[in-house]
């Protein structure tokens, strides 16, 4: 175990049954990070994070939290968790749990305290059942922040949050980062991943198949989008070699080009009126397309 990490996993293989959940995979998750963890349903994301967290145990390799074993109360106090699937007792009241969950850190925030960060205090005296979808996400964000983590494990925190509930974790999750924790994200919204994520690591199949920044992970996609008004039709622009597909959205033009630069050149020769160009690089969709496809 390195221990510069906060949680290691190290040639980890899980099945069950004949299905291969990771395969000989290697993660980390440095100090001062949020690294999300990308990949299509299958990947491993979920497997991975339960592992970490010793709520299933590898077949083979191994797997640290906080340089220990993550059976161990003293590495998982350090630790807040939201995963995907959550069972609480419908009875209780919000502040019932998160005063309940508080109680097994040494030095948790209040019920009040964790409430107001994530701005659930309409919810406290709220039975837990008597939620909506996307209020019991709320107060399970509340329940995981409440311990002070060093590291928390978001498992799609924000499947169900209209835009503001959204906006106001997002807002929540870059305080952490910057009071010095570390975050480990797993999400299906990639525009979350590119606002939020330090780092980025893409798993397909139970194997790592990229990690690096947003930037260094954009780059393996030499793809660009122009947009543009034109007098050309979409078809004989279809046709040029460099593009790989045309759309009209109203009176634009979307075009994606491997040589986005021939084809701006192309557009300025051949028509006169061009107007209202824009280029734009890959976005971290893009490339995440381009690099599960290969791996499929």
């Amino acid at each position: 175990m390195n221990n510069s990490y906060l949680a290691e996993l190290k040639g980890v293989h899980k099945r069950y049954g004949k299905v291969a959940a990771l395969d000989g995979l290697d993660l980390q998750v440095a100090g001062g990070e949020l690294l999300a963890l990308l990949g299509p349903n299958g990947a491993g994301k979920t497997t991975a994070i339960s592992i970490m967290l010793g709520l299933q145990r590898p077949d083979t390799g191994s797997a640290h939290l906080f340089g220990e074993s993550p059976l161990l109360c003293a590495s998982r106090r350090q630790a807040g968790v939201m995963m995907q699937e959550v069972y609480l007792s419908p009875e209780l009241r919000v502040q019932e749990h998160i005063d309940l969950v508080a109680s097994y850190y040494p030095n948790p925030m209040s019920a009040e305290e964790a409430m107001e960060r994530t701005q659930t205090t309409s919810l406290a005296k709220r039975a837990y059942g008597k939620l909506s979808g996307g209020q019991k996400r709320q107060a399970q964000f509340a329940i995981a922040i409440c311990g002070r983590p060093k590291l928390l494990f978001l498992d799609e925190p924000t499947v169900g949050l209209d835009v503001q509930a959204r906006e106001t974790m997002w807002a929540m999750l870059r305080q952490i980062v910057s009071d010095g924790s570390s975050i480990l994200l797993t999400t299906h919204y990639l525009e979350e991943a590119e606002a939020l994520a330090d780092r980025v690591a893409v798993l397909a199949k139970g194997r790592l198949i990229a990690s690096g920044t947003v930037n260094q992970i954009r780059a393996v996609v030499a793809r660009k989008r122009i947009t543009c008004r034109t007098t050309l039709p979409l078809q004989q622009i279809e046709a040029w070699p460099e593009v790989e597909r045309v759309t009209q959205h109203q009176d634009h033009l979307q075009i994606v080009a491997n040589e986005a630069e021939d084809v701006v050149r192309r557009l300025l020769a051949m028509d006169e009126t061009l107007h209202d160009l824009e280029v734009h690089r890959a976005g971290l969709a893009e490339a995440f397309t381009e690099l599960t496809k290969e791996a499929a």
